[in-house]
C-alpha cells in the first residue's frame, strides 16, 4: 500500500505580487529546513507583468510610465522563462515542493505541470498540447493557455502555473508573450463550448489534477489561509 502523501494547499484568493513573493520565499525556506510539508499555493494576481531572470523587459511593448494608467504593475523575478501577464480570472497555483522527497528532476517537474494544465483543459473538451521545442508553456494550436516559470533553489521549487481561465486578454497586446511574437493568447473561456463554472470551481479542479499527477493523496485544506498569509508576511 502506497503511503500517505500530504499537501497543504492554502486558498489566497486575490494576493499583491510582491507579497505573494514574500510568502513564497518564507515558505521555501520553511520547507527546505523541514519545518513544513510540501504545500501549494492557489490564487489570482492583480494585473500584473512579471519578467524572469533573464530581464527579458524589451518584451514590455509600452513605456513602463504608461503601466499605471491601464492598472497594471511591473515586477523583476527569479523565476525562469520570459516576461507574462498575471490577472483576474486567471487561476494561478505555486507549488512550494520538495522535488527530492518525491524523487523529481527539474523537467519531470515541468512536464507534470504541463500535464497538470492539459488535463484541466480536457475537462471542457479542450485538446491542450506542451509547446514545441522553444516554446513553453501549454498550447491549443498555436494558441497559449498556460504559462509556466518555475524556480528551483536547493532542491525546493517555487513560483509556477497560470492557466488562463477568462482573464482581460487585452493585457496580453502590450507584451510579447513569453518571447513568443508569432503566437496568440487564448483562454479556456474561448476555446470551449462548455459553460463554465465559478472561477473558484475551476482553480479547485487546477488543485485537483495538480494532486492526482504529482502523487498527493491527503490534501490539507487552509481555507483560512489569508489569516496565515498575513502572519507569516509581517
Amino acid at each position: 500500500m502506497r503511503g500517505l502523501r500530504s499537501l497543504e494547499v492554502w486558498k489566497l484568493g486575490v494576493v499583491n505580487y510582491i507579497d505573494a513573493l514574500k510568502l513564497q520565499e518564507k515558505l521555501a525556506l520553511d520547507r527546505k529546513l523541514h519545518k513544513r510539508c510540501d504545500t501549494l499555493l492557489s490564487l489570482q494576481h492583480p494585473p500584473t507583468y512579471t519578467v524572469g531572470k533573464r530581464q527579458t523587459v524589451h518584451n514590455l511593448l509600452i513605456p513602463q510610465s504608461e503601466l499605471e494608467a491601464i492598472g497594471a504593475e511591473l515586477h523583476y523575478t527569479q523565476r525562469g522563462g520570459d516576461i507574462t501577464f498575471h490577472g483576474p480570472r486567471q487561476a494561478i497555483l505555486y507549488p512550494i515542493i520538495s522535488l527530492r522527497d518525491i524523487g523529481l528532476g527539474a523537467r519531470s517537474f515541468v512536464e507534470k505541470i504541463e500535464s497538470t494544465m492539459i488535463e484541466l483543459a480536457a475537462m471542457y473538451g479542450v485538446k491542450a498540447c506542451p509547446g514545441q521545442s522553444g516554446e513553453t508553456g501549454v498550447w491549443v494550436g498555436e494558441r497559449k493557455i498556460g504559462a509556466i516559470g518555475v524556480r528551483i533553489s536547493g532542491g525546493i521549487t517555487s513560483h509556477g502555473m497560470a492557466f488562463n481561465i477568462d482573464p482581460d486578454l487585452s493585457y496580453f497586446r502590450h507584451i510579447v508573450p513569453c518571447g513568443i511574437a508569432d503566437k496568440d493568447v487564448t483562454s479556456l473561456r474561448r476555446e470551449t463550448d462548455v459553460v463554465l463554472p465559478e472561477g473558484e470551481i475551476v482553480q479547485e479542479q487546477l488543485i485537483s489534477c495538480f494532486a492526482r499527477i504529482f502523487g498527493y493523496n491527503n490534501l490539507i485544506w487552509k481555507e483560512d489561509a489569508t489569516v496565515h498569509f498575513d502572519y507569516e508576511t509581517e
